[in-house]
């Protein structure tokens, strides 16, 4: 997949690959199977390759992807408080759910964001809770560019300098964002089982 993708963006015009690199990244937050670390890497190979600027490309990944999460905590901030106290709201999370959640954020808000940022899913669900739940921008904003700025800086390196190496890479990279996928199915897991013990407590 990121050879096809590489070959494909190698025959792009350089602003042409920031755009793409750059609309994949921040598309992440709001279609969560969009690729963005496979986008990071293959932006961050051609940039090893001259096509691009390696800083070019890190900057234009990271503040996509934070662009794309911080608009998703805003949609939450506006529109998440009328939506889960309408009846479809109410049906996902009741009242006491959300009054727990709210608490969650407010003491460990910070945190939850910044480790939410290297699993996939959540990098999606976790913004937009931390706006409905009335997190301020800051205490969102912060978590998320640090977060997001040591992943894809990691990423767009190892793509830039992969050299002969670049097979290897390629492959921990791959092997690594199933093990995290793997890992935020489980969590989604247990966070259902507890969504619906709660249910079942409040009734």
């Amino acid at each position: 997949m990121i050879d096809q993708l590489i070959a494909w963006l190698n025959g792009l015009p350089g602003p042409l690959v920031y755009l793409v690199i750059g609309a994949f990244a921040g598309l992440e937050n709001v279609f969560p199977p969009v690729p963005a670390d496979v986008i990071a890497l293959a932006g961050g190979f051609l940039a090893g390759q001259g096509t691009i600027s390696p800083l070019g490309a890190f900057l234009v990944v990271w503040l996509c992807n934070v662009g794309g999460a911080l608009l998703v905590y805003w949609v939450g901030r506006r529109y998440g408080a009328s939506f889960f106290s309408g009846r479809v709201g109410r049906m996902l999370l009741q009242p006491q759910q959300m009054e727990r959640l709210g608490a969650l954020y407010a003491r460990h808000g910070a945190k939850v964001i910044f480790f939410s940022r290297y699993l996939p899913g959540f990098r999606a669900v976790v913004p937009i809770f931390a706006g409905t739940s009335g997190m301020g921008w800051i205490r969102t904003a912060v978590p998320i560019a640090l977060a997001s700025g040591l992943w894809y800086g990691l990423i767009v390196y190892l793509g830039a300098t992969a050299g002969r190496n670049w097979e290897q890479i390629r492959a921990t990279v791959e092997s690594s964002g199933r093990w995290l996928a793997v890992a935020a199915v489980v969590l989604f897991l247990l966070m259902g089982w507890s969504w619906w013990r709660s249910r079942e407590k409040a009734s």
